[in-house]
């Protein structure tokens, strides 16, 4: 067994795309853990989507035994974290694993906004900061520009700064040399009674939920009576071990150590992320810091294109919530869907990955309504009531106030952009709170943003408005109350549940005009004219006609008396009358996602 003197336990953190995964790659090559026989590019993301949309999705974990150029042998524990917002407290909890951390920059993008909110969650966690400029290859790099940046925000010099080039390993061997010296070796009790901290989990069809851990104080042993802190649910480990970057079993795992521990349990909801693990005969007094339980932000009904894909539907996500202790669901019917599932997510991202994930990998085809957030509404009588779905809401005569969720925005932009930047949050109902220059060139503003307006194509338009130069970090702030009513929309005079928005009373015309438009240029047109019509309550406040295909009946109606072709205009018009008694709309999915195409107008 080594000795914790010779443990270093770091995250690599960095924003989306600035080679995390790369580098990673080379750290595996160097040290040796991946043979070049079994190297793939980004050995650490499993999943097709995290392949090719070039992010982390789900937290990993390696060892590296790394021979430095003291002599020494060290075990080096890297802990992969996901780069993205929606992913923020796994991020954090698998920072609250580490001792160190190494931040990755882009050489020609510079500090943005995940960097920065990972860099102070690292900070938060008192982690040593060990900085890099990577892609120096690029003939677009700056890294000597970018050098001063990191000195102005962290106070290292520049000339400390590592540049490396992840690509082609140059640099990459300082990293390491960096992390052996600078990071300190973890602090635990090795006789304490067992605590180790769940950083990450997945299932396993043959071992149940595999824990990810690291040990703060004490033993895990093979056959060990475990028990979750927070919910005094009583396991056993089944097995213990180490990633390299596979599962390999191995008797204990000490202070100090980061490996895995399965369980045999069936749910991961039950082995949540951020909970500590103890000894359920000689129980820690008190668990680690900075537990709290997944709470979904967005949520959207999903329904399958044929209906007899509502079992597939429901199977697919009870094996992705076997891994997704954040995904939560319940079925509900619409009239126009009809069976579905009402889903929650963590954010736009995890929601996307989730649909893509249904319709690859268990071949289902979709219909994704618009996403919608959690609402509080007090009733006329006392009672206060969540609604996620906008056709839950009750009658308006019985709210007597709704309270919608804020979040803290932070936007990183080029300076020339403050002005699109603020009118754009202007315009989504914001509060600028703050506005400071990071150098010359480049500004932090802070903004207080509902919620439903950042998640109506926000960051495409703040993308769109900056050249994709801004980025930007969000977290929840608190509930608000607001003048909140439910927009319905009616198709052919029948209204479409999967259809209806809240919005806020000033923007409840604009928005039903807007939609009620795109809806028109989205549904096919039919043998009948359609009405489409936006309604508050049962005032209509929108108005659009979808005009009717017209069939030549005279086209082969050529000479002859004028009443002949008059006698089959009139047959063709009682006809289209009976039509639209008894016509039906067919909706494609363009016309839900419509709703979040509003502000592209």
């Amino acid at each position: 067994m080594i000795s914790e003197k010779l443990i270093r336990n770091f995250s690599i953190v960095a924003h989306v795309d600035h080679g995390k995964s790369t580098l990673t790659d080379r750290l595996l090559e160097i040290t040796g853990t991946v043979s070049k026989r079994d190297m793939v590019e980004q050995v650490m993301d499993q999943m097709d989507l995290e392949r090719e949309k070039g992010i982390t999705i789900k937290a990993k974990a390696v060892r590296m035994l790394y021979t430095a150029r003291d002599g020494s042998e060290y075990e080096l524990n890297l802990i992969d974290t996901p780069g993205h917002v929606d992913f923020t407290y796994e991020v954090s909890r698998a920072l609250a694993a580490c001792e160190g951390a190494v931040l990755v920059v882009d050489a020609s993008q510079g500090v943005e906004a995940q960097t920065l909110a990972n860099l102070y969650l690292a900070l938060e966690n008192n982690l040593v900061i060990i900085p890099v400029i990577n892609k120096i290859d690029l003939p677009a790099a700056r890294p000597d520009e970018i050098a001063q940046d990191i000195e102005n925000l962290l106070g290292i010099p520049a000339e400390e700064i590592i540049r490396a080039s992840a690509k082609d390993g140059t640099g990459v061997a300082e990293i390491l040399e960096a992390v052996v010296n600078k990071i300190p070796s973890p602090r635990g009790d090795p006789d304490a009674p067992a605590r180790a901290l769940v950083f990450d989990s997945h299932y396993d069809a043959y071992k149940g939920v595999v824990a990810y851990v690291r040990v703060v104080d004490g033993e895990l042993r093979k056959g060990d009576k475990l028990q979750m802190m927070s919910n005094q649910r009583e396991v056993d480990a089944i097995e213990v071990g180490i990633f390299r970057p596979k599962l390999i079993a191995s008797d204990s795992l000490s202070a100090g150590e980061v490996g895995y521990v399965a369980t045999g349990l069936k749910s991961v909801r039950e082995v949540q992320v951020g909970d500590t693990l103890t000894n359920a005969q000689r129980p820690a007094s008190h668990p680690l810091a900075g537990f709290r339980p997944a709470k979904p932000m967005v949520f959207a009904g999903f329904y399958p294109v044929a209906t007899n894909d509502y079992p597939l539907l429901r199977d697919a996500l009870d094996k992705l919530k076997l891994n997704d202790a954040a995904l939560t669901y319940e079925p509900e019917t619409s009239a126009a869907l009809g069976f579905g599932f009402r889903i929650g997510f963590l954010g736009l991202l995890h929601m996307e990955i989730i649909q893509e994930r249904l319709e690859r990998e268990y071949d289902l085809d979709l219909i994704a309504t618009a996403p919608s957030v959690e609402y509080h509404v007090l009733k006329t009588d006392g009672e206060i009531i969540t609604v996620d779905n906008p056709a839950a809401l009750p009658e308006a005569d019985r709210i007597e106030e709704i309270e919608e969720p804020w979040m803290k925005v932070s936007v990183y932009t080029p300076a020339t952009y403050i002005g699109t930047v603020m009118d754009l949050a202007r315009t989504r109902r914001g509060e600028q709170s703050k506005l400071e220059y990071l150098d010359p060139e480049r500004v932090r503003m802070d903004f207080l943003l509902p919620l439903s307006e950042l998640i109506i194509d926000f960051y495409d338009q703040l993308k769109s408005r900056t050249r994709g130069y801004a980025s930007m970090d969000y977290q929840f702030d608190s509930y608000r109350a607001a003048p909140l009513q439910k927009l319905t929309l009616l198709l052919n005079e029948e209204p479409v549940d999967a259809l209806a928005m809240i919005v806020h009373k000033d923007y409840a015309y604009s928005r039903g005009a807007a939609l009620a438009k795109k809806l028109k240029e989205v549904i096919p047109s039919q043998m009948f004219p359609v009405p489409i019509q936006a309604a508050i309550g049962g005032r209509i406040v929108a108005r659009e006609t979808i005009r009717a295909l017209r069939k030549d009946v005279l086209a082969k109606c050529y000479g002859g008396d004028i009443t002949r072709k008059k006698k089959l205009l009139e047959a063709q018009k009682k006809g289209k009358k009976r039509m639209k008694q008894l016509g039906t709309v067919e909706l494609p999915q363009e016309a839900f996602m419509a709703v979040l195409k509003l502000g592209e107008e």
